[in-house]
């Protein structure tokens, strides 16, 4: 039976000690403003910097152009305030921060109000407390006094100032606004009879996620904070990220899903990291009763307090009730449940028999990028010490294994050079093959952020996303060329004399052999082959030639393609060429598709990498794993992960162990890819649901939830996080570290660990990047690897004064032509990617209630005169079609693709975009060409959709952006007529 969690100590994750809102902001506060110690300490600003002034009798030093707030704040003295908040501009509209300063008439506000020498402040005078309680009254006077009732009871500001200045019932009495709540939205209401107009949800909207969603309308009384025309968010351009609940000082906004399971005294908070996307956000996630309740975001390096719509929402699928809860075996054409024993029993008896008969290669692991690093160590060691294979490979084969190869080849480390906070001081941002706005969220408020301060913005990209719109520069080129666009960059730089001599010549070799490739790529020729204009070519040159901090954005537009780790190289050959590395600001970032793919791999789930790349074919790697696990380690290398549906066709594979990937959603080819699956004699799924790969499996092992275990992430930036279990595992389910080291004991080798905390201490001791790592140090802001031992620090950018491979090494790459171009039979060019409210293959996000609600059915984004020439409406069923199958889904017409273009997410099992995806692979890292290919349009017959039950439903396009004519559009229900909309809707990018 299982035991209830222990109780809450201080020094517990679940304690309730941290309170969020008021304290959360109050320390937000501290975190973004020098305190006066630091001032008055170390080496301190020029004397002319300073000025001295006395706070309530205190003398302080501030910096000349602060505000008396915020050298109030530095001095510890708290100032009352609604409007004002440490990450937005000056609001000014609350008066609540009024302070008396000596020799002046009026009470200035003091967030606004800059210091002076001499400067004597009273902040609690008898002037100013009568002053706040008269404003503390007018706000009261038209709002509600349910305070007894509220979901913000306790994490309301206005309740705690009514309180501090003892106002039980407001003195004066008029007109109440009374509004309807706006409560459209499966996220969050907004009751605006809450409302105090205090701004601070405008300004982060527009400041901090770039979407610009509110604004104050209408006059006097009447005036309240409006979403688009003053309409429903749902037909505004709302995302839902949230944000603006966070800034809320009342219970003007609230989330809904919370509503009426915990107020903040009742629930423990729990900190964590988002389970979506390679980001790395710190959240923490609200539990009350041993239920998850709600997510809020914490103050982690990569999201400083931000958070997207799935993790801020998506956290429910959690308690979905499609959780698997206990062992399946099946049952000829059904299951029937099983125990642990059992189970455990049949999976080792049955690869028992398979190593024997066939051999130990005979048998492949897919792990997982959902996984954590500890779970993904414990993997690679099953296959290697316990089965004795290399067949072990991750997702990071379908989205990044270019990456780490291209990377690897050019740098020494195939990881991202820079911290993702760096972006705020890039100077220049390329952004090639990444929607992300789509797939990554808060890196795009980042970017848009450093944007509007005056960064430049170029985007190579053959659709125009929501990153396009806010370009620069936007090179709308032909999917898989984007080695010409990259080389006739080059040549343009090298010809204007914007390339770094110094740095090519003291940090880099094979300079030499770039130099004759380039002068064959002039940007008329690279303009001929990428279908870009040779000026866009010349202009973008010039944008990131001449910039000393300049950075890459690259995701799977540029990997997905068998020219990818070529590709790769040619970004890191632009880096160096120009010097922008091993500097704050500059480098190159690989965006990562799902939460753990970067530590996957750290973990060597990779059939040529031991943990921390340490190559399988290094003799002396090999000895020091077989020493310290007792094995001896297989020298071949393994298997990729289409290797091993290959070799599954073939009869070389005859048992599969997949671990949280659905492979017949991700997969490309996936008619093949299921013929393989029936063909293996043995398949073993462990995941949190049944899956589309789990139904074809023999035995399903139900698997915990990231909130259901301890553990460590790795993010895109490198940064190992604590994952911290919030309430008990759902049903019989456990950690996927436990149900691996109890196969791996009834495989006859013991793996007796117990907790992941002693997992880590042995990753540490074989893992030398990963070396200094352990629980005790992963605070709140997790380390940066490499961290060779217990005293480093964690290495914040890579590459200062050398490459991790001593020399960067610059590659002759050529252009190389997709595997697949569009014929007569299939005359348009296939696209696949991402969509803002779906995930990966659609086993969480659609099991959440709120992002379910959005695009629910399948789509394909095609050009107006495509629909045209089709004879297709709005949402209307078309059959997309490509060599290798068919699917169906609607229309979605729109022209941020081109004519002889189509668009279709891959998240849809029922649609699958990889029925129709070419399996060819990128001879060095064996990614599949995912994206690209061609493709067939057809019209559906009325009377066929009609048979297949799919008449439209609410299909809501995200955020009723504005369209390509410049018009707003909203959620239309009945029919779908939806009008294309701002780019950033639908899809990633390619």
């Amino acid at each position: 039976m299982r035991q209830p969690p222990p109780a809450s100590t201080p020094d517990d994750p679940r304690s309730r000690a941290g309170r969020p809102g008021i304290r959360q902001e109050d320390a937000a506060l501290s975190r973004h403003q020098p305190r006066a110690e630091d001032i008055n300490q170390g080496a301190p600003p020029p004397a002319e910097d300073l000025v001295e002034l006395t706070i309530d009798g205190r003398r302080v030093l501030a910096a000349r152009g602060q505000t008396i707030f915020q050298a109030a704040r530095a001095a510890g003295i708290a100032i009352p305030h609604l409007c004002y908040h440490p990450k937005l501009s000056i609001i000014g509209s609350c008066r609540l921060c009024v302070v008396e300063v000596e020799g002046a008439r009026n009470l200035p506000a003091s967030c606004s109000t800059p210091v002076a020498e001499g400067m004597v402040v009273h902040t609690e005078s008898e002037r100013v407390i009568q002053a706040r309680k008269v404003i503390l009254h007018l706000l009261l006077a038209n709002h509600p006094l349910d305070c007894l009732t509220c979901e913000k009871t306790g994490d309301c500001r206005l309740q705690a100032y009514a309180y501090q200045y003892g106002i039980k019932v407001p003195k004066y009495h008029g007109l109440r606004r009374d509004y309807p709540r706006d409560d459209t939205n499966p996220f969050f209401e907004r009751d605006h009879t809450k409302c105090i107009l205090c701004g601070r949800c405008v300004y982060h909207c527009a400041e901090n996620v770039g979407v610009n969603v509110y604004d104050f309308g209408y006059r006097g009384f009447e005036a309240k904070i409006v979403a688009g025309l003053d309409r429903p968010l749902e037909n505004s351009p709302c995302i839902f990220c949230g944000n603006c609940i966070d800034v809320c000082p009342t219970g003007a906004l609230q989330p809904k899903l919370i509503k009426g399971k915990g107020r903040v005294f009742d629930v423990d908070r729990v900190p964590t990291v988002c389970p979506y996307c390679g980001v790395g956000c710190a959240l923490t996630l609200l539990v009350n009763r041993g239920e998850i309740v709600g997510a809020v975001p914490a103050n982690g390096p990569a999201n400083r307090n931000l958070l997207c719509v799935k993790g801020r929402f998506g956290w429910d699928f959690v308690h979905h009730p499609d959780r698997l809860r206990q062992p399946l075996i099946r049952n000829g054409e059904g299951w029937r449940a099983a125990s642990w024993e059992e189970a455990l029993d049949l999976v080792a008896r049955r690869l028992s028999e398979i190593r024997d008969r066939y051999g130990p290669d005979a048998i492949g692991i897919i792990s997982s990028a959902k996984a954590t690093n500890e779970e993904n160590y414990l993997l690679q060691k099953l296959a290697r010490a316990v089965i004795g294979t290399n067949n072990v490979d991750n997702s990071a084969r379908l989205c990044h294994a270019s990456t780490i190869t291209g990377l690897a080849e050019a740098f020494g480390s195939g990881a991202a050079t820079n911290p993702i906070a760096e972006l705020e001081e890039a100077e220049v941002i390329l952004v090639v093959g990444s929607n992300t706005f789509e797939a990554h969220p808060v890196v795009y408020f980042w970017l848009q952020r450093t944007h509007r301060r005056g960064a430049k913005v170029i985007v190579i990209d053959p659709r125009r996303t929501a990153v396009a719109e806010i370009a620069d520069l936007h090179l709308a080129l032909v999917p898989g060329t984007d080695i010409a666009l990259i080389n006739g960059m080059m040549h343009v730089i090298l010809k204007e004399g914007l390339h770094d001599p110094e740095f090519i010549a003291a940090r880099t070799t094979g300079f030499e052999e770039l130099l004759p490739v380039l002068e064959r790529y002039p940007p008329k020729r690279a303009g001929a082959l990428t279908g870009v204009p040779a000026e866009k070519i010349v202009a973008a040159a010039r944008l990131y030639g001449s910039s000393r901090r300049a950075t890459v954005l690259y995701a799977m537009g540029v990997t997905q393609h068998v020219s990818g780790t070529a590709t790769v190289r040619a970004l890191a050959n632009l880096v160096m060429l120009t010097g922008n590395v091993g500097r704050p600001s500059t480098g190159i970032y690989p965006l990562r598709g799902q939460n753990n793919v970067q530590g996957a791999c750290d973990m060597g789930a990779l059939p040529n990498y031991l943990p921390g790349y340490q190559r399988v074919d290094n003799r002396e790697a090999r000895q020091r794993f077989a020493a310290a696990w007792g094995r001896p380690v297989p020298e071949r290398i393994g298997l990729t992960v289409v290797e091993m549906f290959q070799a599954a066709m073939e009869g070389r594979i005859k048992a599969l162990y997949v671990v949280g990937e659905n492979p017949l959603v991700s997969n490309p080819d996936l008619n093949r890819m299921e013929e393989a699956l029936r063909r293996v004699e043995f398949l073993v799924v462990q995941d949190l649901f049944l899956t589309e790969t789990a139904r074809l499996a023999q035995v399903v092992l139900p698997a915990a939830s990231f909130a259901e275990k301890d553990g460590t992430f790795t993010n895109t930036e490198r940064r190992v996080q604590r994952v911290r279990r919030a309430i008990d595992p759902v049903g019989e389910s456990r950690p996927d570290w436990e149900i691996v080291a109890d196969l791996a004991r009834r495989l006859g080798y013991p793996m007796d660990y117990a907790s992941p905390a002693e997992i880590m201490e042995e990753i540490a001791r074989l893992t030398p990047i990963y070396g200094g790592i352990t629980y005790e140090r992963l605070k709140e802001e997790g380390l940066q690897w490499p961290c060779p031992d217990r005293s480093h620090p964690g290495t914040r950018f890579l590459h200062h004064g050398r490459f991790a491979g001593g020399r960067g090494r610059f590659a002759a790459v050529e252009f190389v032509p997709p595997a697949e171009w569009p014929d007569n039979h299939y005359p348009y060019l296939l696209l696949t990617g991402r969509h803002l409210y779906h995930y990966h293959t659609n086993t969480m996000s659609r099991r959440s209630y709120g992002l379910a609600r959005f695009r629910p059915d399948p789509y394909a984004e095609v050009h107006p005169q495509t629909a045209e020439r089709l004879a297709v409406n709005q949402g209307d069923l078309i059959a997309v079609s490509s060599p290798r199958g068919s699917i169906r889904c609607r229309a979605f017409i729109t022209d941020r693709v081109k004519p002889k273009e189509v668009f279709v997410p891959f998240h849809y099992p029922e649609a699958a975009a990889n029925r129709l995806t070419h399996a060819g692979l990128d001879p060095e890292a064996r990614i599949p060409e995912l994206k690209g290919g061609g493709a067939a349009l057809a019209r559906e017959e009325p009377a066929r959709a009609v048979e297949a039950g799919e008449a439209p439903r609410a299909a809501r396009a995200p955020g009723g952006r504005v369209a390509a004519s410049g018009r707003r559009t909203g959620t239309v229900r009945a029919q779908a007529q939806v009008e294309p909309e701002r780019s950033g809707d639908l899809g990633e990018t390619r």
